[in-house]
Parts: structure tokens; C-alpha cells; sequence
């Protein structure tokens, strides 16, 4: 990450992703947990910081539509 708002963005959703996981690990939901797995791992993998925010709040939506 080369800026400190990717960085930011990065360490807000996956901090978001940890509570996710911690949930589904708890609740047994797989939805939440297969979600946290993956907003803790791709912001290492986007450099555009609006990329990251869009893939960021699609993810977080997700344990909200698909139960």
C-alpha cells in the first residue's frame, strides 16, 4: 500500500473482517465467516484506493443479503 488512505481503508476492513469472523466462528454461520476470511486478506491485494473501498462495503453487505 503506497498510500496511507489505502492503509487506512485496509486496517478498518479488516477490522471489520475479524468481527465478521469471530461471529461466524461463534454462530457456526458459514456467510459471515468465509466473509471475514476474505476482508482480512484483500486489501493486500488492491492498490486504488476506491477499488478498495467499492470491494470493501460490497463484502461487508454481504452477510447482510445472502443468510
Amino acid at each position: 500500500m503506497s498510500s496511507t488512505a489505502g492503509l487506512m481503508w485496509g486496517m478498518l476492513f479488516g477490522a471489520i473482517g475479524f468481527g465478521f469472523f469471530l461471529y461466524g466462528k461463534k454462530q457456526r454461520a458459514v456467510v459471515p465467516l468465509i466473509t471475514g476470511i476474505v476482508l482480512c486478506v484483500f486489501p493486500y491485494f488492491i492498490e486504488n484506493v476506491y477499488v478498495l473501498v467499492g470491494v470493501g462495503l460490497l463484502l461487508v453487505a454481504i452477510p447482510y443479503f445472502v443468510r
